[in-house]
């Protein structure tokens, strides 16, 4: 199961074009509300009314875990006990952890990215101890994926979807979506 964490304050474009494209390649992905209530607002504005709420997360079925980035989303996100023992557990157990924008500081802060390639929204990097920073749209080091912001949540999301299924699907996702790179 993979699962998108979603926090008041949350991109909405980083968080629905992961949940849109990796839907298209029939990965079981569940939007995960962080707030009481599953509906949760993004940064601009935009409702949406999540899967399921964070206590009904099953840790043991979790293939991946996603952080969208956005203000105050991200801070919303560090600042819960809740996600912070998700992201703890998806790394103890080598499962897939993937931010976006500024998303990637909380990792930074968990001594998560010690040693490993990441990006993350400019002006963040300093957030990312440890890690090499690398000048690109995304970036895939181990178990961890990062991405820089939201005009690159197709290509993180294309990115997913080769490390939970393969290449050619991503590929065939993004031809059939006319998207350009």
């Amino acid at each position: 199961m993979i699962y998108i964490l979603l926090a008041d304050g949350f991109e909405e474009i980083e968080a629905l074009t992961v949940v849109d494209i990796l839907r298209r390649a029939n990965v079981d992905i569940k939007m995960v509300s962080v707030e009481d209530g599953n509906s949760v607002t993004g940064a601009h504005g935009i409702i949406v009314q999540a899967d399921i709420s964070i206590d009904m997360v099953q840790k043991s079925k979790m293939e991946m875990l996603i952080l969208p980035g956005g203000l105050p989303g991200t801070d919303n996100l560090e600042g819960s006990a809740e996600v912070i023992n998700l992201i703890s557990y998806a790394n103890e157990n080598g499962k897939y952890i993937a931010a976006i924008c500024a998303a990637p500081k909380i990792l930074g802060r968990l001594n998560l990215l010690n040693g490993k390639s990441a990006i993350c929204y400019p002006g963040y990097e300093g957030e990312l101890i440890g890690a090499k920073i690398i000048e690109k749209g995304v970036v895939i080091d181990e178990n961890i994926i990062t991405a820089k912001a939201a005009g690159t949540a197709h290509s993180f999301a294309f990115a997913i979807v080769e490390v939970l299924c393969n290449k050619q699907m991503a590929q065939d996702i993004s031809k059939k979506m006319y998207y350009k790179d």
